[in-house]
């Protein structure tokens, strides 16, 4: 048994408290598109906390689901959430927990707490498989708690972060909405035009051409023989497409490790100018992810490289790979019938609308001007998480203690 020395703080085991429901197996053969059905919250659903699969069948009510109930994801990362969405049933490999009718546990404080726990259990258990997490795992979670009270104060002040955070990703959603529907405006209608012609890519101003991405820029298989440098331990970033985070950052100190010769060799080969950018080519195709300035890595086989000794050129080429004239091409030539891939030949002949040099400055200005400010929100974001995390690690361990008064 733990043992505590925070005063006032006791020692209990979650299970002691809480009512935890497992989610019922439902029938797939009874799953559907049509939302007229009832939500059926699949695993896969927790974190983006919005409902794809329907239940069309009989259900007790007891599995239904309402917003603000706490859900833990079984499988994989074991994920934690409030869930946010529709009312809808909770299904296999989920659980809801709940504090029971004579505990003394915050709901909120559960939510907060329970995650550190499960990140806990999820490093200690092995990866050879697919994680599992037992109800037992949750119920036998034993350590010192607050009394009710300073539970729910350390709750309030956790919850009212995460709204910060909440607030702060919408301010991030609605400006990346904003940059698509200005992309999609600015890179078919341009600025002040009155006439317009057909194209291979729709209409366009009349004054402006298509041109190949080939033209514009080096597009460079940077590993043509396909074959991957042996791992080393301590060498140079070997980025593949798994390293670009969903922010679009590549995630440098974690990435597979080759040698310096091997990085001399793509040293040799070809040169990467400063706002250069690589891009998906093998499975999951695109991605756009702008390189540093620094060169002090190797680039692999799944990408493609695209650099241009013009910096305004390479700035125009990046939203374009960021708009959907990319994406309607990608869709055209990706062969969806195996994995997708894309060859170089094909991104050379990429078809792009062209603006003349004046007007692409003021495209480039407007989009760039959202996209920082985009920027400025997602650091904040990033502080804001820190945050969270050293009010978590002093708040729910009993290092600093809250005034409940």
């Amino acid at each position: 048994m733990s043992e505590t020395s925070i005063q006032g703080w006791s020692v209990r085991s979650v299970g002691s408290g809480t009512d935890i429901l497992s989610g019922f197996p439902f029938k797939s053969d009874r799953f559907s598109d049509d939302a007229s059905h009832i939500g059926l919250i699949r695993i896969r659903d927790l974190k983006k906390q919005r409902l794809e699969t329907f239940y069309n069948g009989s259900y007790d009510e007891l599995f239904r689901v309402k917003r603000g109930d706490v859900l833990i994801g079984m499988d994989g990362d074991f994920s934690i959430v409030k869930w946010a969405s529709d009312e809808a049933l909770l299904n296999q490999r989920i659980c809801k927990i709940a504090p029971n009718s004579k505990s003394s546990f915050c709901l909120d404080y559960l939510y907060h707490d329970l995650q550190n726990e499960l990140l806990l259990i999820h490093e200690k258990t092995g990866a050879t498989t697919v994680k599992h997490l037992s109800i037992k795992d949750i119920r036998g979670i034993e350590k010192p708690f607050p009394p009710l009270p300073e539970q729910k104060k350390i709750a309030a002040i956790l919850t009212s972060v995460d709204d910060v955070i909440e607030n702060t990703q919408a301010q991030i959603a609605k400006l990346q909405d904003l940059k698509k529907a200005t992309m999609n405006e600015l890179l078919t209608k341009g600025i002040g035009h009155t006439e317009f012609k057909d194209s291979e890519l729709g209409r366009i101003p009349e004054s402006w051409n298509i041109v190949k991405v080939g033209d514009l820029a080096e597009v460079i298989d940077p590993q043509p023989d396909h074959r991957t440098p042996p791992a080393v331990d301590h060498g140079v970033p070997y980025i593949g497409l798994g390293d670009i985070q969903k922010n679009g950052d590549i995630d440098f100190n974690n990435a597979r490790k080759v040698s310096k010769e091997a990085f001399e060799k793509q040293l040799r080969s070809f040169d990467i100018h400063n706002g250069a950018f690589i891009f998906g080519k093998i499975g999951t195709i695109g991605q756009p992810s702008v390189l540093p300035e620094n060169r002090f890595f190797c680039l692999s086989a799944n990408i493609i490289l695209i650099t241009s000794k013009d910096y305004q050129t390479q700035q125009f080429l990046y939203q374009i790979f960021m708009s959907n004239v990319v994406d309607k091409q990608i869709a055209d030539e990706t062969n969806t019938t195996s994995q997708p891939a894309l060859g170089i030949k094909k991104v050379r002949d990429f078809l792009i609308p062209l603006p003349d040099e004046k007007e692409r400055t003021a495209i480039l200005s407007a989009l760039t001007a959202i996209d920082v400010n985009t920027e400025t929100k997602q650091r904040k974001l990033n502080d804001i998480r820190l945050i969270k995390k050293a009010l978590m690690n002093d708040l729910l361990t009993g290092k600093v203690r809250v005034n409940v008064n």
